[in-house]
């Protein structure tokens, strides 16, 4: 079983899609399993977080001061770019997630939620696969 999730997000933004991987478990038909949740991109990442105002603005600033903006990165030398620290990030996140369930229900702690993540400095449309895995 595989879908395609589509989430736009601004710079550093992060957006809970727990909600939509559950009910793609459950419309899957599946019981008992993992379902893989990939960020198509090299400047988005999925990963878990206590989906809260509090860490929605912490983790961006943290993020920032492992790799920040306005530093000088290769990479911008490569395209003539600006988002050398957005790949770094997505990079330190990862691009994806497994995430086992049990009787059609995710297995994650109370306070965590899955979450994409975009780190490019711009707004985008950012692609999220899951696939139940078996």
């Amino acid at each position: 079983m595989f879908k395609e999730l589509e989430v736009e997000l601004d710079m550093n933004e992060m957006a809970d899609i727990t909600p939509k991987v559950e009910e793609f478990i459950k419309n899957s038909g599946v019981k008992d399993g993992a379902v893989l949740v990939f960020n198509v991109g090299s400047t988005g990442a999925i990963t878990t977080i206590e989906y809260e105002p509090g860490l929605k603005k912490d983790f961006p600033r943290i993020m920032d001061k492992i790799a920040p903006y306005g530093d000088k990165y290769e990479h911008h030398k490569t395209w003539g770019d600006d988002n050398g620290s957005s790949h770094i990030k997505a990079s330190i996140i990862g691009p994806s997630l497994v995430v086992p369930f049990k009787d059609g229900k995710l297995l994650l702690g109370t306070w965590q939620q899955i979450v994409v993540v975009n780190f490019d400095t711009r707004r985008r449309k950012r692609r999220v696969i899951l696939q139940i895995l078996k």
